[in-house]
């Protein structure tokens, strides 16, 4: 219900700017005198001094990972929520539920031989502690992309956070909106020098090792992850196997095997479920083991969740269920939840679907904040890189995030040296390039529409991930040493430090 409610009150707000239905005056609300703005930083004040620092260890430690999801995505879409909200100033005031959380540093996310990375040596250097080279997971440095040998890749495995929780008796889980076989979630618990090496059918020839998928259902630490909830269903099945919802297409791994079956073998009181009512029909407190593979590829964003024809569930939905199954351990559990799709709508050129899976992400840390307790669970909000994504000319307050600039006092909408109207958010590169030759002249309707392709300066098939740092969020126990400008390496430290586990081991 809430799910429909926060699509529904997006798509009434777009409605009425594009039908020219202003929002009352931000002033008119609330006016923002001096005074109201030295109140609100002596309230600021006060709740900062209330703080202490949790020094205890963790019982549980929940990271969530906003692939892609830099600083200025984290900007837009806090004012793209803001702008949906009955009393909101403009949106520019708003917050997302992440960004209330206490404690907050940089992250470095340069990899070891690439000053701009990609997924894998980023959540390498999160879940290990370790940098790696941009295309592998959970090996280190040395180890050439691509290398074959498995005497090579077993040699400099690096061990993730995950298979120590797994040691030491913890319940696990990995959710992802991606493939669960896609490089955030992978370098969780497979060990490659090649990322896309997610089926059988995608190994090349000679190479020594499993793939990805292989690698889940076989994993050998603990008892096995408890959760895996995600898309890619086709990296498990056979190429002889009728998809169970797409029936007209069949899975793609050649050596015959459906790893769903043996993933149902390996554990007692499994379950495997591929649409949401198979999903909705869990009980967590009956299932043990949960394998969900919701799309043959990557989940539908959020925007387009509701005409998946088999179902789909929400991030929020999978972190909860998630939270449930996992929470059964008296011992403790580590989970890592990936908003995956943010990243793939900014290689589009598609910041309304990178902005709406940003608000869904932060629908989900809310959720996960609600069903835990802050004293003995650190939950930590992140990403693995940054996009060229931008938010520039100088728009009044208020206007629509997606929108057209229009300055402030002024009636026209602002116009660039050819004469045209441009957005308040563009990409350094990608695929909205636009020539100065091409027609221009953009309306608030083509910008908001959900399909629209914000500019880009320099035209790319896709657009790049950036090299800036990204932001941690964190609350909870050991949360306060989240501090500074930090090497990416330093969050597997703390959560380490947080569940007592010794760096590497």
């Amino acid at each position: 219900m809430n799910d429909m409610k926060n699509r529904l009150t997006i798509a009434l707000m777009l409605a009425n700017l594009l039908l020219g239905v202003s929002h009352v005056s931000w002033a008119d609300k609330n006016p923002e005198t001096p005074q109201f703005w030295l109140d609100s930083g002596i309230n600021a004040i006060e709740a900062a001094e209330k703080l202490t620092s949790n020094k205890k260890y963790a019982k549980n430690v929940i990271l969530f990972v906003g692939d892609g999801m830099g600083i200025s995505t984290i900007t837009a879409a806090r004012i793209l929520e803001g702008q949906t909200l009955p009393d909101n100033r403009g949106g520019e005031e708003h917050s997302l539920s992440f960004e209330r959380l206490p404690y907050v540093a940089l992250s470095k996310t340069y990899s070891a031989n690439q000053q701009t990375p990609d997924s894998a040596p980023t959540m390498t250097a999160i879940i290990t502690g370790v940098k790696t080279n941009d295309g592998e997971l959970s090996v280190d440095g040395t180890v050439r992309h691509q290398e074959k040998s498995a005497e090579v890749i077993n040699a400099h495995k690096l061990k993730t956070l995950l298979e120590q929780a797994e040691e030491k008796g913890l319940s696990t889980g990995v959710v992802s909106t991606a493939r669960i076989t896609h490089a955030t979630p992978a370098a969780c618990y497979a060990h490659t020098s090649g990322r896309d090496w997610e089926s059988d059918a995608d190994v090349p020839a000679g190479v020594g090792i499993n793939d990805i998928a292989r690698q889940l259902v076989d994993f050998p630490y603990g008892n096995g992850l408890e959760v895996v909830l995600g898309g890619g269903r086709e990296k498990f099945l056979p190429n002889t196997q009728p998809d169970p919802e797409d029936t007209d297409k069949k899975g793609s791994r050649k050596d015959g095997l459906d790893l769903t079956q043996q993933w149902l073998n390996h554990h007692p009181k499994s379950v495997y479920v591929y649409n949401k009512a198979g999903f909705d029909a869990i009980d967590a407190r009956q299932v043990d083991h949960l394998l969900g593979l919701f799309e043959r590829s990557h989940m539908h964003y959020e925007h387009d969740r509701p005409n998946d024809k088999g179902g789909e569930p929400s991030l929020t939905e999978m972190t909860a269920k998630a939270i449930e199954i996992l929470s059964r351990n008296k011992k403790g559990y580590f989970l890592m939840v990936e908003a995956g799709r943010i990243d793939q709508a900014h290689h589009e050129g598609n910041a309304f679907r990178a902005l709406t899976d940003t608000v869904e992400l932060s629908n989900a840390v809310r959720k996960a904040l609600e069903k835990t307790d802050n004293r003995n669970t650190l939950i930590i909000v992140t990403a693995d890189h940054s996009h060229t994504f931008t938010i520039a000319g100088y728009p009044e307050r208020g206007n629509p995030i997606l929108g057209l600039v229009k300055e402030p006092g002024e009636v026209n909408l602002a116009k660039d040296k050819n004469g045209n109207p441009y957005t308040t958010l563009s990409y350094a590169n990608g695929p909205g390039y636009r020539a100065a030759t091409s027609p221009l002249a953009l309306t608030n309707e083509e910008t908001m529409h959900p399909d629209f392709l914000q500019a880009s300066a320099v035209p790319l098939a896709r657009e790049t991930h950036a090299a800036d740092d990204v932001v941690i969020f964190a609350t909870g126990p050991k949360a306060y040493l989240f501090h500074g400008v930090q090497e990416q390496t330093y969050i597997y430290q703390v959560m380490a430090k947080a569940l007592k586990f010794k760096p590497g081991r």
